[in-house]
């Protein structure tokens, strides 16, 4: 599982690759997201373009990041999804809880 955490302006961007799944990706990207939070971070864009793949304790893991976010007086907002990410967000219904974009550049630019 591969991140990188940049700045751009006052959005903070987490670039993810790799599988987000039970044990091998859900709590690192947690952990993540919760460190920025305690940083104080607001806006919060998850560029999810390399994630290969993700399972049902992925999708619990971008759950709780929202809801963390929320509980934080934060946003959370989900850019690049692959077509199966997109795809499973639609079957999941939690393509109208998330706000997504085509681009890391749209996503930052939205807040």
């Amino acid at each position: 599982m591969k991140f990188e955490v940049l700045e751009k302006g006052d959005v903070t961007l987490m670039n993810i690759g790799g599988r987000i799944t039970l044990g091998s990706g859900d709590i690192k990207m947690r952990d993540k997201l919760l460190e920025q939070l305690d940083k104080g971070k607001k806006k919060i864009v998850l560029d999810l373009g390399e994630v290969s793949f993700i399972d049902s304790a992925g999708l619990g893991e971008l759950v709780a990041a929202y809801t963390s976010a929320r509980r934080h007086g934060a946003q959370v907002k989900l850019a690049n999804l692959t077509k199966k990410i997109d795809d499973l967000l639609d079957i999941t219904r939690l393509s109208s809880v998330f706000e997504t974009f085509d681009s890391a550049d749209d996503a930052v630019k939205s807040f």
